[in-house]
């Protein structure tokens, strides 16, 4: 192709203006090396009458030394609205897991790994469980200001301004009890520092947190205990062989069947294949699937494209997988256990009676209605009316 001399001075001149700019562009000081990645835009729930928004910041750090997170604030919207919250110190080494290691946060000076510190290299995980007051209005999205400083010098921060995180508007599903009546213990239930919580699962090449949300469901008998008469057989749980209703009309799509149960605290090795033990999964809507885990080797009423209502037996709580005498209850946005992201669910009401801890010796009688079940708290299921 044939140029003129001067359109070659034009193609010339604007190739120099554009590395001008660039230079110009790179003379600004350096923001903080390091990808941050939210996985899964919050959907807000309600737990008793406060809204709540659960995520995650995945944060890898792309510098050459390591990088210590001081203080991470959230703003609703704008940064000019005022922070809805901000952490630093130890309450943000509090939210934070460092990926591949079981690193505790402390600055005790006891050998420990401050878990906001981010090695080189490293990805740390800053788990968020946003609270927001009832008269604010729900944000579209939230921005984030984190602030990095360098072990090579400590006294300079560095600032990633206006991350943004989408807010998902999507609605939440209002399940049925799964039981038939009873006091229940929601153990490991939606609380940012619970077990469910903090689980990421990577599998195929992505990573999952399919338990975001999830509960264990322990029944509470009338000594005030989940077990009687020892503790050796499966029959001394209150809740082994207690009927698994279906929460909501839809179709099952999943069942795995013939795990044995195992003896009481003596749990199998673990695998991706058998830790739900038995189960079913019921979608209840698109992108909207619930798991029953752990359910009685033999028990499970229901097959595959079955369609079943609320308030339908599946099955019966048993003690498959890796349980000790509970019904592991979750939604997720696909059909699997583990390869899905767990969403938020209310149940349409229960009364709540107070903190496991406490419980039988301290209660409080509230009704909640449309709420997640709290994390470590009792509650009392309506038995269905004949």
């Amino acid at each position: 192709m044939h140029f003129s001399c001067s359109a070659a001075v034009r193609v010339t001149i604007g190739f120099l203006l554009a590395v001008g700019l660039l230079n110009t562009g790179f003379a600004r000081e350096r923001g903080p090396r390091v990808e941050v990645v939210c996985p899964f835009p919050p959907i807000p729930v309600t737990i008793d009458k406060q809204k709540v928004l659960a995520y995650e910041l995945h944060i890898t750090n792309f510098d050459t030394v390591p990088l210590t997170l001081k203080r991470a604030e959230i703003f609703a919207n704008e940064e000019g609205n005022g922070p809805l919250g901000a952490l630093a110190d130890e309450s943000l080494s509090a939210e934070m897991t460092r990926i591949g290691a079981a690193m505790i946060h402390t600055n005790s000076g006891n050998g420990s790994k401050d878990t906001r510190v981010i090695e080189p290299g490293g990805r740390n995980v800053v788990f968020r469980w946003v609270e927001l007051s009832s008269n604010l209005p729900m944000p579209v999205r939230l921005m984030h200001r984190v602030v990095f400083s360098s072990s090579a010098d400590s006294t300079v921060d560095t600032t990633l301004e206006n991350f943004e995180v989408p807010v998902n508007q999507a609605s939440v599903p209002t399940l049925s009890p799964p039981f038939n009546g009873g006091i229940w213990l929601a153990a490991d239930g939606p609380a940012n520092n619970s077990s469910h919580r903090r689980s990421i699962t990577a599998i195929d090449g992505y990573i999952y947190s399919a338990e975001r949300f999830a509960v264990d469901l322990i029944k509470v008998g009338p000594n005030g205990d989940s077990r009687y008469d020892g503790a050796t057989r499966n029959e001394n749980w209150w809740g082994y062989g207690e009927p698994v209703l279906a929460v909501a009309d839809g179709e099952i799509t999943e069942v795995v069947d013939g795990i044995p149960d195992n003896p009481p605290r003596v749990l199998p090795p673990v695998t991706l294949d058998n830790i739900a033990g038995n189960y079913v999964i019921l979608q209840i809507a698109p992108n909207r699937f619930v798991t029953y885990a752990h359910l009685q080797n033999g028990s499970i009423k229901v097959r595959p494209h079955g369609h079943v209502h609320r308030g339908d037996t599946l099955a019966l709580l048993g003690n498959s997988g890796n349980t000790t005498g509970v019904l592991h209850l979750q939604v997720t946005d696909r059909n699997s256990v583990l390869q899905s992201q767990g969403v938020p669910f209310v149940f349409s009401r229960f009364t709540y009676l107070g903190p496991g801890a406490d419980y039988p010796e301290k209660q409080v009688w509230l009704p909640w209605v449309s709420s997640a079940p709290p994390g470590n708290g009792v509650v009392e299921f309506e038995a269905r009316k004949k």
